[in-house]
């Protein structure tokens, strides 16, 4: 049976979508950056709609689902959420072509499986209609996604703790975000539990809850405005050195771009 892939291809505000698979076929997790770019992502490794089992989304702003309605419609790849998440998919603007054939529910802490791919949604805290992150689970392997985590509640860490490969926001640093020339309401949206999660937040719940399980760590989601990828590699490599954990040796980490494709990782 083939190796386990992740390639993201965009990560941020501006637009946000995985993949998750095989050399041969594959999920993605939001669909949230132009389908043209998504085809040749795709076509870059060898695969094409055909091959792609469903995007799971996770929750419904446009960030994350502004391509579900040509993919789901035109292209037929069935488009996997929780009922409340696609009403608010069928409410938003992003969306000009609605889901009717292509769309697919799914619940909470059910585990669905496509093939070889196991697939569980569980509850994530943020200002949507609804949220979900994701563990998929091939050849006994765990890749969980935990994007726009307003705090890591106890259904969020009980999936990270379990991993073996995550994706984990680190949305800003604290002093930037302070410091900067966001509004006041805007800056306290995202510092509340229903918005982002800090590298500091990131970073402390890494090191407080590492295990040797635990192989690689992708962190998603930087602000353009309140971090940067240095920043917050710096700020999670600090917390993980005082508990003598070493990023390289223990376990790799990588912030994923917000506007391009990553390399491919295959496990």
């Amino acid at each position: 049976m083939d190796r386990l892939r992740f390639q993201s291809f965009g990560s941020g505000s501006s637009g946000n979508c995985y993949f998750i698979g095989n050399a041969s076929c594959g999920l993605l997790i939001d669909a949230g950056i132009g389908v043209r770019n998504i085809r040749k992502y795709l076509r870059n490794m060898g695969l094409d709609f055909q091959f792609i089992h469903g995007v799971f989304v996770t929750h419904d702003h446009a960030d994350h689902i502004k391509a579900v309605g040509t993919m789901g419609e035109k292209h037929h790849v069935p488009i996997y959420s929780t009922r409340k998440v696609h009403e608010g998919i069928d409410r938003s603007y992003a969306v000009t072509e609605k889901l009717i054939t292509s769309k697919k529910f799914i619940e909470k802490d059910e585990t669905l499986q496509i093939g070889d791919f196991k697939i569980t949604a569980f509850h994530v805290s943020h200002d949507a209609t609804d949220c979900v992150g994701y563990t998929i689970e091939y050849q006994e392997k765990r890749f969980t996604f935990a994007t726009d985590v307003g705090y890591i509640n106890p259904e969020v860490a009980q999936h990270l703790e379990q991993a073996d490969y995550m994706v984990l926001e680190a949305n800003y640093d604290v002093k930037m975000l302070a410091e900067g020339q966001y509004p006041y309401h805007l800056k306290n949206r995202i510092t509340a539990k229903t918005g982002h999660l800090s590298n500091i937040e990131a970073a402390a719940f890494l090191a407080e809850k590492y295990s040797d399980k635990l192989q690689h760590v992708f962190l998603c989601h930087l602000s353009r405005e309140n971090n940067s990828p240095e920043i917050a590699f710096e700020t999670v490599n600090n917390h993980l050195a005082e508990k003598k954990i070493e990023i390289g040796k223990d376990l790799e980490v990588v912030t994923l771009e917000r506007f391009s494709p990553s390399k491919m990782y295959i496990f």
